[in-house]
């Protein structure tokens, strides 16, 4: 066995975290045919950025733009999109078909500006739903207080939902219960749940990124110690609910009716630090119902791992509490952090949005 191939047989799915015509069209080691082969991708997730990044800085797009003249630049994104997302899905569909629904699937964003709106955020989600008409198909929605009445309306109609944007573990215990509401409501409607599914998508290096330049500013021998830790432990944590979620009487009812968990899902997953290894996000997070999405970069870096990787989260939670427990006695405030950092996730995505508009514009 490989090290992706050990990683998939840990459960751990592995999803690539960029989608572009390029990969979709052109024969090269990065296709995601290629991927998917040589790589052991099972899944794909975009959103507002990696699609900016895609459509303005490749002409495979411009053809499809001028075609399109007469409509406006949110029209013509929201089909460029949809048709890269449908193309990737259809790449996609014997692996969906294989893992009985569970792999195989291709996530696209909400317009990132309305994630403080729930009733624009639902109606968009059904509008895509209905427009790219894979059933391989997720519909990603900000973990924000507004988008979480939206997961539950869009898993009570059997639309499956990627959460995306989630930091703490307060709100991901919000979304597992948004998720655990919709499918209950199905059930007391006596309507089929067992072909929804849906990942919760928990972001890991921001937090490094935002936790270690105040350790550095404390600068005390102990702080320096605590670098790299708390994005790891953070997601100790939720991973802990997920297991806690699954052994509930709650979940126990669903399941009897065919539920599937909502898989914590590791976002945001490529090393900003470079003196971390690069793989880091990925071998320190392997567990059973969990998927991993991964920039090519941390990708081909975990692909020549010497060893093969083995579970490394189950047992290790309370050295987790342990860690998050250091830095609050060092005066990180972690639940503000992560609250800043939901607020600028959606900025980021929201800006990001708005330049290609931009881009679009002039072109048409």
């Amino acid at each position: 066995m490989n090290p992706l191939q050990s990683l998939s047989a840990e459960g751990t799915s592995i999803w690539l975290d960029d989608l572009s015509r390029e990969r979709l069209t052109i024969d090269s080691p990065s296709s995601l045919k290629s991927l998917i082969s040589s790589h052991s991708v099972v899944g794909v997730t975009t959103n507002p950025s990696i699609f900016q990044q895609a459509i303005t800085q490749s002409n495979l797009y411009s053809p499809d733009i001028a075609r399109h003249r007469g409509k406006t630049p949110e029209e013509v994104i929201t089909t460029l999109t949809s048709e890269d997302v449908q193309n990737a899905c259809d790449i996609l569909q014997p692996i969906f078909l294989a893992s009985g629904g569970k792999d195989g699937r291709v996530s696209i964003e909400v317009d990132p500006r309305l994630a403080h709106d729930t009733e624009k955020t639902v109606v968009q989600a059904h509008e895509l739903w209905s427009s790219i008409n894979r059933p391989n198909l997720l519909i990603k929605v900000p973990a924000t207080l507004a988008g979480l009445p939206a997961i539950t309306s869009l898993i009570s109609a059997g639309i499956s939902v990627n959460v995306t944007l989630i930091f703490s573990a307060e709100r991901y215990s919000e979304v597992l219960e948004s998720y655990i509401e919709g499918l209950q409501a199905r059930v007391n409607m006596k309507i089929p749940i067992d072909h929804i599914h849906s990942v919760a998508s928990f972001f890991i290096s921001r937090v490094d990124s935002a936790v270690d330049p105040l350790l550095e500013e404390i600068g005390t021998a102990e702080a320096l110690a605590l670098r790299g830790v708390a994005a790891i432990a953070n997601a100790k944590i939720a991973y802990e609910i997920f297991e806690n979620s699954l052994n509930s009487p709650a979940w126990d009812r669903l399941a009897a009716h065919g539920a599937h968990p909502q898989r914590p899902l590791w976002a945001s997953t490529g090393v900003k630090n470079p003196a971390y290894s690069r793989t880091r996000y990925v071998v320190e997070l392997v567990a059973p119902h969990t998927v991993n999405t991964m920039p090519e970069a941390t990708l081909l870096a975990v692909g020549e791992i010497a060893t093969p990787i083995r579970n490394t989260l189950s047992g290790s939670f309370e050295e987790a509490r342990t860690h998050l427990t250091a830095l609050t006695q060092l005066g990180v405030d972690l639940p503000l952090i992560l609250n800043e950092l939901e607020r600028d996730g959606v900025a980021k995505f929201e800006a990001s949005w708005n330049d290609l508009i931009a881009v679009v514009a002039a072109q048409l």
